[in-house]
């Protein structure tokens, strides 16, 4: 080492010295809700299906997700408004046209997907994985 670099390291190290409320720094791990041949980053807002990246809508990213969290679970039009939206429903339409269009993106792809969002007549939505 240098003069140079000691001098470097002797300055980082008296800065940390006289900060020593200072956190450590480090990498941590991102929130992934992961099946097979389908990844969602929660902490990057991605969603990889079949190594493709899905673009998605805020609104669809959300429903996305909340329905995939509860994998295999119903959830209600009001449940999926108060969280998506964190306000009280005033019906479904505006949950099944976002939906519709999640369906039509997930479906582009050339394989049917090992996983979909089920309608439950009158009451929400449940997303299923084969």
């Amino acid at each position: 080492m240098t003069e140079r670099d000691d001098s470097a390291f002797e300055d980082i190290l008296c800065f940390l010295s006289c900060h020593p409320d200072l956190e450590k720094w480090e990498l941590r791990d991102e929130p992934i809700i992961s099946f097979p041949r389908l990844e969602i980053n929660l902490a990057r807002r991605r969603i990889i299906s079949d190594g493709q990246e899905i673009s998605l809508t805020a609104k669809e990213y959300d429903i996305f997700c909340l329905l995939a969290a509860n994998k295999n679970r119903v959830l209600t039009y009001d449940q999926i408004y108060e969280k998506v939206w964190g306000d009280f429903s005033s019906g479904s339409e505006t949950i099944g046209f976002h939906v519709r269009n999640l369906r039509k993106k997930l479906i582009d792809s050339d394989q049917k997907p090992a996983y979909q969002i089920e309608s439950i007549r009158d009451v929400g939505y449940r997303f299923q994985y084969n």
